[in-house]
């Protein structure tokens, strides 16, 4: 499951409590821990799952690691948000981590600019794993930043498109949408007025939907948000400027921000049985691989399929591709039990029948080539459409920023302001973005 919406004045609040690790930790370039990783020995994991199947999911891999490593015990602290990780890492003592995971993965920036969690490259030589190769790339790609591996993934999550195929038939459409232009038109057929609203929608194009957000959106065009300077580039972007027309166009053609937000603010909520996708108020849902299982464990009564979430018509040939995201693993930098902590941290993202019965359980997506590949993963055909979404060449997460992912937040705002028609100038708002954005980073360094 993704990490829960923020709004951008938390989010910096809690990229802004990472910063001020940088005075507290000082990292190493090298494995310089001293402990005994067969001694007899207690860890702490953080960790933010919190349903009931997700933390029975977790402590059954913890078992499974003790059983095999008989002289570590470790001990779980479940829900921890990252506010909470953020003081925990900061403060040390004997309650803090050993070990932690995260959901933000726009935070591995901050993390690894802070030293906030240990540079894990000396621990991987040793081991001799190899990123590249026993991750999937472009996991591997989104838990490094600047060349410092401080995190490597745990499980991955896919983005895609979900669609009830009874509205579908309905509606006369033969397959999903693979081309903007297709989807667009789908949206349209798919759509019910009803009184001064809907009774039904094709689709929630708002930013304030439900993962309806510029990063996800924006994995279809291709965006290109910091230049080789790491400076804000969405001014100079064609691509930014093409998903903010894009998608303004569907607001106003499914009749304006003020129409469509009186209908979201009547949807159910977005982790709950009356989510609208389920409910059948919104007829396709971009959503993550978890969707599936949720909507199953509701009993939907149609039929629901999934794929990919359209393209661009001039980038047709990358159809197949979404964002990725997922959860993290560290080691916390004050942590004096770091080669044990290893043991744990390579245990649950390298294990393959770890991390498959792991993404099994929890229904998100292996980050491991091995795992990827094993028979024992689910054949669920709606998972599986999301597996190979995250296999995709040309699937991507956002670049790790040393501000975190407050770029993408602040994008974000001026997306919304775009989209309601308070800002007009669509040059004039990306250069403002990028104003902010490099002052934000600025400051952040």
């Amino acid at each position: 499951m993704p990490r829960n919406r923020r709004t951008t004045a938390a989010a910096l609040a809690a990229t802004a409590a990472i910063s001020l690790l940088a005075s507290a930790c000082t990292g190493s370039a090298a494995n310089n821990a001293s402990d005994d990783p067969n001694a007899k020995t207690t860890l702490t994991f953080w960790h933010g799952w919190s349903a009931p199947s997700e933390v029975a999911a977790i402590e059954a891999n913890i078992k499974a690691f003790e059983d095999k490593h008989p002289g570590i015990t470790v001990r779980v602290v479940k829900g921890i948000t990252d506010d909470k990780l953020n003081q925990g890492l900061r403060t040390g003592g004997s309650n803090a981590p050993d070990v932690v995971s995260s959901f933000t993965t726009d935070n591995v920036g901050r993390f690894c600019s802070s030293r906030a969690l240990t540079d894990l490259k000396p621990f991987l030589d040793t081991s001799k794993i190899d990123p590249g190769k026993t991750f999937l790339p472009q996991m591997a790609k989104y838990t490094e930043h600047d060349g410092t591996r401080c995190t490597v993934p745990l499980l991955g999550d896919a983005y895609g498109l979900y669609y009830n195929k009874t509205a579908f038939e309905e509606a006369g459409i033969k397959a999903p949408p693979k081309t903007l232009s297709e989807f667009d038109a789908a949206v349209k057929k798919l759509t019910k007025p009803g009184g001064d609203g809907f009774e039904r929608l094709g689709f929630m194009p708002l930013y304030l939907g439900y993962e309806t957000t510029v990063e996800h959106y924006g994995g279809q065009f291709g965006i290109q948000y910091l230049d080789a300077d790491g400076r804000s580039n969405t001014a100079k972007d064609p691509a930014v400027k093409a998903m903010f027309a894009w998608q303004k166009k569907l607001v106003d053609d499914l009749g304006g921000f003020a129409k469509l937000n009186r209908f979201r603010t009547s949807l159910g909520d977005e982790w709950g049985p009356k989510h609208p996708f389920h409910t059948g108020r919104v007829a396709m849902q971009l959503d993550g691989e978890w969707r599936g299982k949720m909507a199953s464990d509701a009993k939907l009564p149609f039929e629901i399929g999934a794929a990919p979430f359209p393209v661009p018509d001039d980038q047709v040939a990358d159809y197949g591709k979404g964002y990725l995201s997922g959860t993290i693993l560290g080691i916390a930098s004050n942590s004096a039990k770091k080669n044990a902590a290893w043991e744990l941290v390579k245990y649950l993202s390298t294990d393959t029948d770890a991390v498959v019965s792991f993404a099994n359980a929890i229904h998100n997506v292996p980050s491991t080539v091995a795992a990827l590949k094993s028979p024992k993963l689910s054949s669920d055909p709606l998972y599986r459409t999301f597996v190979d979404i995250a296999q995709h060449p040309k699937s991507s997460h956002a670049p790790s920023s040393v501000n975190g992912g407050a770029f993408l937040l602040t994008l974000q705002d001026h997306a919304q302001r775009y989209e309601r028609g308070t800002e007009r100038d669509l040059d004039a708002l990306l250069r403002k973005n990028d104003t902010q954005v490099d002052k934000d980073n600025e400051q952040a360094r």
